[in-house]
């Protein structure tokens, strides 16, 4: 709860930024309205409990960029949700997630993206990960591509996306596929020359 205002000052500041890729509610249907921040925390603080949704805060620490060494700067930039977890013969849940436009580019959400498939395979016990994504949401995508996700086709109309129901590219990745862990895997891309 402590992290409201972060997030409300995040989302307020980038409305622009995140509207044409964030979940919408289709007319007509009985969850209408937008949750506050604190009904977020407490409906993920359920779904977790109930085994079935991990809500993140992703947090930078800006001291690592050279141009700020040495000033303390970790603040919240985004968040990651692994969700939809499905135990029984799928063991598998899918991974959404936000950033600041500030930070954007910067590696912030790979990196996260990276951790939470390795919480998910080492630590929860899932087998499978996925990323769904927008057609046109290049820098989207290209976080999939950059950790190796395998495409895996084109979802029609997958989710309600800014008033509409969207097609999404899915991507996904199972845990024979990192036996390293993605974490190693992406460091490893982004020290290599080509990367």
């Amino acid at each position: 709860m402590r992290d409201a205002e972060a997030w409300r000052e995040l989302q307020t500041r980038n409305r622009a930024w995140l509207s044409r890729w964030e979940a919408t509610v289709p007319p007509n249907t009985p969850y209408t309205r937008r949750l506050s921040y604190r009904q977020l925390v407490r409906r993920g603080r359920h779904e977790a409990t109930q085994g079935r949704m991990l809500p993140f805060n992703v947090w930078y620490d800006e001291s690592a960029d050279a141009c700020h060494a040495g000033e303390e700067r970790a603040r919240m930039v985004g968040q990651l949700n692994i969700a939809g977890i499905a135990w029984g013969s799928l063991c598998s849940a899918h991974i959404g997630y936000w950033v600041d436009e500030r930070v954007a580019g910067r590696g912030v959400i790979p990196t996260a993206l990276a951790l939470a498939i390795d919480y998910c395979f080492q630590t929860v016990g899932l087998h499978r990960v996925e990323v769904n994504v927008r057609p046109e949401n290049a820098p989207s995508r290209r976080v999939a591509q950059k950790l190796g996700l395998r495409e895996e086709g084109l979802r029609q109309r997958y989710l309600h996306i800014d008033g509409a129901w969207r097609d999404h590219y899915s991507y996904a990745v199972t845990q024979e596929e990192v036996p390293e862990g993605m974490i190693a895997r992406w460091r490893a891309a982004q020290a290599s020359p080509i990367g």
